[in-house]
């Protein structure tokens, strides 16, 4: 073997041994992968590439954790960090990241971008994103240019006597949350948080004869959030200058299951209950305003809920003291206030549901009793279940409402006792009625404007 030989072998020997190295001590590697992406926001295509870490993080069913990262947009960023040096954070941390870059179009601005983050959460809920199908529909993001994402930070200890689902769940699982923040930010910005649309709970696996993760973290289950209603609110955030977090919903429970000790099986189905939702409630919010110190964030905060999240986001807007609401989470010291909130369809005063006849609330209707008694005989503990009754003054933040008249009638019914309490207190609120149709959030561009309009004069 000649000298020349065995030097370019060495080389290569090295060369091999340096890159297992970085990837034992997870730096980022590129997979490589360009291609074109057809953005509905700008109605042409844009590049994109994908870069994977040496180790990908799974989620329970073994399917990678994906960002789908857009870069130079149309507007300023808010972190003063490099795109690389986001990038290869994101990349450290064990996300594969997908770079969709709007090379500074003057239209991937707020709310006109939301479209794509439409067309991409149902991409990734398809399993066609970007070639790519082997993506989480359980944790996938849309991030923008300058942000980064903490995921699953505990926010309370749930308390398994309150559901007492499943019969094997008896020691409480932590309800966790995800916070989407600038890094590095020039100013602090203000966050916007809700509570999930889809639960997350305790699963015991029969086959297994044991409790299994199965169902936790399960706040951005596509096919039930983001993707299933086209929800764009949240996710668009960052380009209307704000941060967002999103929380498991306060019932820690299959929607449909729930009893209370010695209680009617499925008893609250289709419903939460007081003090555990509003504990709950309150302790998230402690818990991000407490974490966002650190993280770039303001003081303020404003709340987003669509249908049983708008249900158990309602409770932090009132401003009434009730001390069994106060005692639960781990920084109780902080103040639980947020300063405005946008909520649309959800259960804000249980005391109604017997308003009318046949509209759809027949579930709260004939089993809210089996949890309360009799309305006639129990109305003080009702009125305790509902938003409506923490709203006792004027230091209510602003509220936005939103809903259709084709969805089910009840709804409309309890935004209307809603209003009427806020019109009692001269508290500010706005509207929005029949921007689509039936159970659904607002996609089109002039109703995410109002809405970021709203948050921006009541958070910044």
């Amino acid at each position: 073997m000649n000298n020349s030989s065995s030097s370019s072998r060495r080389l290569l020997l090295a060369c091999l041994m340096a890159i297992c190295l970085l990837m034992s001590h997870g730096f980022p590697t590129v997979m490589g992968q360009t291609g074109k992406w057809m953005s509905k926001t700008i109605q042409d295509s844009i590049r994109y590439s994908i870069q994977q870490p040496s180790v990908l993080l799974t989620d329970q069913e073994g399917h990678f954790l994906t960002i789908a990262y857009l870069v130079n947009p149309g507007f300023e960023k808010t972190g003063l960090n490099t795109t690389k040096e986001d990038v290869d954070w994101l990349l450290n941390q064990g996300y594969r990241v997908v770079i969709l870059d709007y090379n500074h179009h003057s239209k991937a601005i707020s709310p006109h971008i939301n479209q794509d983050i439409i067309a991409l959460n149902d991409a990734i809920a398809s399993g066609e994103f970007c070639s790519l199908k082997d993506c989480s529909i359980l944790q996938s993001y849309v991030l923008f240019d300058g942000y980064r994402i903490k995921r699953n930070i505990p926010y309370v200890k749930d308390d398994p006597t309150v559901y007492n689902c499943p019969d094997q769940y008896t020691v409480g699982d932590s309800l966790r949350m995800d916070i989407i923040y600038p890094a590095n930010p020039k100013t602090p910005v203000p966050v916007v948080l809700s509570f999930s649309y889809s639960n997350s709970y305790a699963t015991y696996d029969e086959e297994k004869g044991m409790l299994t993760a199965a169902n936790q973290n399960k706040r951005t289950f596509l096919p039930y959030t983001f993707a299933g209603f086209d929800d764009s609110l949240l996710e668009g955030a960052p380009a209307a200058g704000m941060a967002w977090a999103i929380a498991d919903h306060p019932k820690y429970c299959p929607w449909g299951s729930g009893k209370p000790l010695a209680g009617k099986n499925d008893t609250y189905k289709s419903y939460q209950t007081n003090p555990d939702a509003a504990k709950k409630v309150k302790a998230a919010i402690r818990t991000l305003r407490a974490k966002g110190a650190d993280l770039g964030l303001s003081e303020k905060i404003g709340i987003y809920g669509f249908s049983r999240g708008s249900t158990a986001g309602a409770l932090a807007i009132g401003d009434r003291h009730v001390p069994a609401f106060e005692n639960a989470g781990w920084y109780r010291e902080i103040s639980d206030a947020v300063q405005a909130a946008v909520l649309g369809p959800g259960v804000f005063d249980y005391t109604q549901i017997y308003g009318h006849q046949n509209d759809g609330d027949e579930n709260l209707e004939s089993r809210c009793p089996w949890a309360w008694g009799n309305l006639a005989d129990n109305r003080e503990q009702w009125e305790t279940m509902g938003a409506t009754y923490l709203i006792k003054s004027s230091a209510t933040p602003p509220v936005f409402l939103f809903y259709n008249t084709s969805d089910a009638p009840y709804y409309a019914d309890q935004i209307t006792v809603l209003t009427q309490k806020l019109d009692s207190l001269h508290i500010p609120h706005f509207v929005l009625k029949d921007y689509g149709s039936g159970h659904s959030v607002p996609k089109r561009t002039q109703d995410l404007g109002l809405i970021y309009r709203f948050l921006e004069e009541n958070l910044k």
